[in-house]
């Protein structure tokens, strides 16, 4: 008997061993962030957890094509911004062929469409279907965000095909800041202007703004972000997998960090902890059943690192 409980802890311990060892393989996950403030505020929750657990987060900035590239092809393992409906041609194209995994929703109830300021709204511009009665006032122009976007693909569609008589309309296609630094100057000298709006991000609380409706065949009516990864890496790196599977956001939550770091002036990573010591009690459900990179409680480890 003795021989064999011998054998059978020997046995456990190169197990245990196996498991580390293989887990050592996953200590950097590589993120990817395209440039938008919501995802660098998850990406930086996410960052704070892995850093107290012992892995590191290596974060790249990727327009979202190669982001679902880089999925596929194995060099990114995370991204944390599948918004649904408005990435319906990705999600065909990569997740339902089952080249990239929809691991699981961490957010639900946010909106993305097009957008006016509140003095756009009050002229009568409240649906897709009005912009064109005010072509001359918009300058026949949609303000969109970065170069491949999702969201920008659907504006281009309906612009096609003549969508709404959009037909001679231009999008305009920058990043998020830059597209909002237009919108703040056309506000500041009360221009007509339309651009892509979204919930969570602070852009709801800094401007006085309106969502249009009309758009839902392309953006839906509300939406849900769902975290995506590599094919096989919750099965290959199961800790983070399951980290990652915990991790739920909210409005307020994603609102509170932006705003920090807007009006702040503070680093998301800062932000993010910032929010995660006011806000302790989130970490039982997001560390439930998950250890640090050599195998002990990540709870206690991460509560230390804060």
């Amino acid at each position: 008997m003795k021989k064999i409980s011998t054998v059978l802890i020997a046995a456990a311990l190169t197990l245990t061993g196996t498991r580390v060892m293989a887990e050592q393989d996953c200590s950097t996950v590589k993120m990817a962030d395209p440039g938008w403030s919501d995802i660098a505020a998850t990406n930086a929750i996410t960052g704070v957890l892995l850093s107290g657990m012992g892995y590191t987060a290596k974060v790249d900035t990727l327009a979202v094509p190669i982001t679902y590239g880089g999925l596929k092809d194995g060099k990114v393992d995370v991204f944390l911004g599948n918004w649904m409906p408005a990435q319906q041609g990705f999600h065909d194209k990569f997740i339902a062929t089952g080249d990239v995994t929809q691991l699981a929703k961490n957010l639900e109830g946010t909106e993305f469409t097009l957008a006016v300021p509140d003095y756009v709204w009050d002229a009568g511009v409240h649906n897709f279907a009005d912009l064109n009665k005010y072509a001359d006032k918009f300058g026949k122009k949609i303000y969109g965000i970065g170069s491949g976007a999702p969201a920008n693909l659907s504006l281009q569609k309906i612009i096609t095909k003549n969508e709404f008589d959009l037909g001679q309309w231009k999008l305009v296609e920058s990043s998020e800041q830059a597209m909002l630094a237009e919108v703040s100057r056309a506000v500041k000298n009360k221009r007509f202007v339309t651009f892509l709006g979204w919930t969570p991000h602070p852009m709801n609380v800094q401007l006085k703004m309106h969502y249009l409706k009309g758009g839902e065949a392309y953006f839906g009516d509300t939406g849900s972000v769902y975290t995506v990864t590599r094919k096989g890496y919750a099965q290959a790196c199961p800790n983070v997998g399951q980290l990652l599977t915990n991790l739920t956001f909210t409005q307020d939550m994603e609102n509170s960090i932006m705003a920090d770091v807007a009006n702040k002036k503070m680093t998301n990573a800062n932000a993010a902890k910032a929010w995660i010591k006011a806000n302790p009690a989130v970490l039982e459900k997001w560390l439930a059943g998950v250890k640090t990179l050599d195998g002990k409680e990540a709870l206690p480890a991460v509560k230390a690192s804060l």
